[in-house]
């Protein structure tokens, strides 16, 4: 055999290595864990053949550390590349877990870092599929050090290119704060689990017995700590969703998101509008009814949906073009902003401001609320960020206000003084420094307390208060809105307010940054 001969022979026999390493069993020990192989979730991801694979052949940086030999795999535990989602350029990582368990050791840290260096460096998207065991406990410091050059460059990415984390297995320790400091956090139910400190840990240092699900499952992230943004029932319908999500966001700040054509090439009918909120101005009723009127058809993708549900989050597209949704929920707390729905919208209209997604604020809240809860946890500090959020803003902002806007409230959900763009009110609107049971029990504190019937006379001097103080011609008169629209005529109202808004510029004073009230 010559020269040339042989080296063919070599090449193949390292690419049938290759092969054994990720064969059926491989695969099977994931399937048995109701779990899939990085590799298939790359090809899930992806549209079909065209991942480009990078550092496939790389092997452990400590192969023997004293403490029993590594196995000499190729790749670290992780597959790295980029390729097109819905033809779009992007580039991921997918951590092997039958790979020394998807341990992060200096390689397999390196390969990530190559992977968002290069993401940041010709500005596409970057997703991870996580699924690991945490740092490599043979590698010591070495692997620590590793998640930090992660965790800075995941910081110097922020902003600039969307990031996203799908867990499909376990994060532990310092594995989550990568995750964390992405955009969006997808998890899958049974299968992915979040956690600082593990259940054995829990168990050792305060003697409390605890599950991986009841401590970091993905329904306790999604619907108490807020840490995930999507749940879905398993791997292949969270990919779906990671895709979708996608096809609203630019590839990075510099970008306008993608726009769709309409489907539908007849306008929608929205006279049902009127009907949707009730003629009782205490009645609840779900908003998400009033967004789908007012959106493209079929188009709504919420976020964060069972987390903090007095406010509902999300992305739409109106006439095509990619909008972010913040709207009041009234059939949950009466729609009250409090201090977990406050940092849920906060951080939403951050990342729609930081990738050019023009905000759509759909009002009808009642206030903040109440509580020694609430007071001594911080909501001062908390709806501060939402205020500080909104007014940071610079995309196009248009806010309708549906029914109530009370108090410091109205001033927070992108009031015109707060630097709303377009401030349209329904003529259901109730606009004032408190609500009218409130108000009244302050103002005719002495007609009520010498009354015969005190219940009677307060609903007439309520009813007089939302005629002559609440309604929302005083604040169109004075130039606290634009304009008291006809509900019907709203989403012709939103699509011209945009669409004017379009090449809306803004100069921002000199600063390093401003200080959010964290």
């Amino acid at each position: 055999m010559d020269i040339k001969g042989k080296i063919y022979k070599d090449f193949l026999h390292r690419m049938d290595r290759f092969k054994i390493q990720n064969g059926p069993d491989k695969i099977k020990n994931q399937h048995n864990k109701g779990k899939l192989h990085a590799r298939e979730r790359i090809a899930l991801l992806f549209d079909k053949d065209s991942f480009e694979e990078l550092d496939a052949f790389v092997t452990s940086a400590t192969p023997d550390t004293g403490f029993g030999k590594i196995d000499e795999a190729f790749g670290d535990g992780v597959v790295i590349g980029h390729g097109r989602v819905n033809g779009r350029l992007v580039y991921a990582y997918s951590q092997d877990f039958t790979v020394m368990g998807g341990s992060l050791g200096t390689v397999h840290a390196k390969k990530i870092m190559k992977v968002q260096e290069l993401a940041l460096r010709v500005g596409a998207p970057i997703i991870g599929l996580i699924d690991s065991g945490g740092a490599r406990i043979q590698e010591g410091v070495a692997s620590l050090s590793g998640y930090a050059s992660i965790f800075h460059r995941n910081i110097q990415a922020s902003g600039i290119i969307p990031q996203i984390s799908v867990i499909l297995g376990p994060a532990a320790g310092g594995a989550v704060y990568s995750p964390a400091l992405t955009d969006f956090i997808f998890m899958a139910k049974n299968t992915s689990h979040m956690f600082v400190t593990g259940p054995d840990v829990v168990k050792e240092v305060l003697n409390e017995e605890v599950t991986f699900d009841e401590l970091g499952g993905a329904e306790i992230h999604a619907k108490k700590s807020g840490v995930a943004n999507f749940i879905y029932e398993d791997e292949e319908n969270a990919i779906i969703g990671v895709k979708k999500l996608l096809s609203f966001f630019p590839s990075n700040n510099l970008e306008n998101p993608p726009f769709i054509e309409k489907r539908d090439k007849k306008d929608k009918n929205t006279d049902k509008l009127i009907s949707v909120v009730p003629d009782d101005p205490n009645k609840p009723y779900d908003v998400k009814k009033v967004i789908e009127l007012l959106i493209d058809k079929d188009t709504f993708f919420e976020v964060s949906e069972h987390f903090a549900p007095s406010l509902v989050i999300g992305f739409a597209r109106l006439n095509g073009k990619a909008i972010g949704i913040v709207a009041n929920q009234p059939k949950v707390l009466a729609g009250v902003l409090d201090i977990n729905s406050s940092l849920k919208g906060a951080r939403f209209i951050r990342f729609c401001d930081c990738f050019n997604i023009p905000i759509l604020t759909l009002e009808d809240v009642p206030g903040f609320l109440p509580g020694l809860d609430q007071e001594h946890n911080g909501i001062i500090k908390h709806g501060a960020k939402l205020l500080f959020a909104y007014s940071e803003a610079t995309v196009p902002k248009v806010t309708v206000i549906l029914r109530k806007a009370y108090g410091g409230a109205f001033c927070v959900m992108n009031s015109k003084n707060l630097g709303g763009d377009y401030n349209f009110a329904w003529p259901t609107a109730e606009i004032a420094v408190m609500g009218p049971e409130g108000a009244v029990s302050i103002l005719n504190k002495r007609e009520l307390q010498k009354a015969e019937d005190p219940i009677q006379l307060k609903k007439e001097f309520a009813t007089k208060y939302r005629q002559e103080i609440a309604n929302p011609y005083i604040a169109d008169e004075n130039g606290y809105i634009d304009e008291v629209i006809d509900p019907a005529d709203t989403r012709k109202k939103l699509i011209t307010a945009f669409e004017s808004l379009e090449n809306k510029h803004i100069e921002q004073p000199s600063r390093k940054h401003g200080n959010i009230p964290l």
